[in-house]
């Protein structure tokens, strides 16, 4: 790995933090301190029967997460809390050389709309870089 590419996600993750925290500021000052830009929580909904598929998902209809752990790692637009630096960058670094990343898992929870299982991280650097689509394993609810 070269030292190019880690200033490369050292840059790219300094963008979004930053994006995240005025992100943040902007909510308190238009609603006056009380700002919930955090990632939202869905309840797991009963499946319907159908097996999962893999299919590539627009990024815009991932609507927040099944794990309350990660609203300490991500807000409501999947940028990235301090914490999940060292973990979002290798991600990113992996992107950028052309590794081909595992699909993320994911839960319909409304026609048309998304809750993460796993992958947070790689939703995040997706978003990050402009992606619009993101591959998912895609579980009816």
């Amino acid at each position: 790995m070269s030292t190019w590419t880690r200033a490369e996600a050292e840059t790219a993750f300094g963008r979004v933090h930053r994006a995240r925290r005025r992100a943040t500021l902007l909510c308190k000052i238009k609603s006056l301190g009380r700002c919930n830009g955090a990632l939202t929580v869905h309840e797991i909904p009963r499946s319907g029967g159908k097996r999962a598929e893999r299919r590539e998902i627009p990024l815009q209809a991932i609507t927040g997460t099944l794990e309350p752990n990660r609203t300490a790692h991500f807000d409501g637009g999947f940028r990235p809390a301090r914490q999940a630096r060292c973990r979002w960058q290798r991600i990113w670094m992996a992107e950028h050389r052309g590794t081909v990343l595992p699909p993320i898992s994911v839960v319909e929870v409304c026609r048309g709309f998304y809750a993460v299982r796993d992958g947070h991280h790689r939703v995040s650097v997706a978003f990050a870089r402009g992606a619009a689509t993101i591959d998912a394993i895609v579980a009816a609810g």
